[in-house]
């Protein structure tokens, strides 16, 4: 069973109020309806879901429905499940906020159907049992996204989702409208605004488990720059004091750079930071990181002058 499907079998069993039952009949009907003057149907490949709306409209508008099983296309192996009416019409067109009361295809529902923020949330929940999915967040990559056929319908949604601060955007595909959020914790929000608590629960525990995981990643990787980088000084520091050896000799350097001398040879693979801790311990004479890499510096300036000199 995909990320989605349980999403959905889970919303469908919310109880709602009569005002919110209508707003997510008419999110679903206005997304995922065929209609005419005598018939409406509704279909989708899950069963609970098409249960749930055949439900909503047998208790608010006591009519009787007709469920019907139907066999996928080719492309598809799930089954199709149909509600199918044909009472009262006309009159469930225009209190879903689907037709005018002049019978003219409304592009947005009317302003009192989602005026509270419960209704708004039950729009949402419908649009989504429409035509909504999410990817499961053990996937690569998180997305959430409503597919739609009307331009008004998707800006109508993304303004919904945008009014709850969840950042929603419209991409114009080939046939409709993608409203989508790529965001992780804002398609956490969204599954907390539909009320899909265990599915929340889920996408959080596995979302804080990845986010947990790229940090210990990134830092590895931080770490292991770090000792790269510290690896590469060392190296190129003895490969200058074998040079000074080959081509001057260091007995004639002074005290301090022939003490910085003999402990980087001593300590081959220490930092900096740990090779002035070390010399300031068995010597007894305090030296900063700083001071240190100001004695490397110099060492360093005189063999490029002695590189120069041998016109290397």
């Amino acid at each position: 069973m995909s990320f989605t499907t349980t999403i959905k079998e889970e919303i469908s069993r919310i109880e709602s109020s009569k005002s919110e039952a209508i707003a997510e009949l008419s999110g679903f009907l206005r997304n995922n309806g065929n209609y005419t003057n005598e018939t409406i149907d509704l279909i989708s490949e899950n069963a609970t879901v098409v249960k749930r709306i055949y439900k909503l409209f047998k208790d608010l508008y006591d009519i009787s429905c007709e469920f019907e099983t139907r066999k996928g296309s080719n492309f598809s192996k799930n089954n199709l499940y149909l509600v199918m009416i044909d009472e009262k019409v006309d009159f469930l067109l225009k209190d879903l906020s689907i037709l005018s009361e002049e019978g003219v295809y409304l592009k947005e529902p009317r302003t009192y159907l989602v005026d509270a923020e419960e209704d708004k949330r039950a729009y949402l929940r419908g649009a989504f049992l429409a035509k909504g999915s999410i990817n499961d967040p053990k996937t690569s990559r998180y997305h959430l996204e409503f597919i739609v056929d009307e331009k008004e319908e998707a800006f109508f949604i993304q303004s919904l989702l945008n009014e709850f601060y969840l950042n929603s955007k419209v991409l114009t595909r080939e046939k409709g409208y993608m409203v989508y959020i790529k965001e992780a914790e804002k398609i956490g929000d969204f599954l907390r605004l539909i009320q899909a608590s265990n599915a929340v629960l889920y996408y959080e525990d596995i979302r804080i488990y990845r986010d947990h995981k790229n940090m210990t990643n990134r830092l590895n990787n931080c770490e292991q720059a770090n000792i790269d980088k510290i690896i590469e000084t060392a190296t190129k520091q003895i490969k200058d004091i074998e040079y000074l050896k080959e081509n001057l000799g260091i007995e004639l350097l002074d005290d301090k750079t022939r003490e910085v001398i003999q402990y980087r040879e001593k300590y081959p693979e220490a930092s900096l930071l740990e090779l002035s801790e070390i010399i300031s311990y068995e010597t007894g004479k305090p030296i900063t990181k700083s001071g240190l890499n100001h004695r490397f510096r110099k060492l360093k300036e005189l063999v490029d002058r002695i590189k120069k000199q041998n016109n290397e």
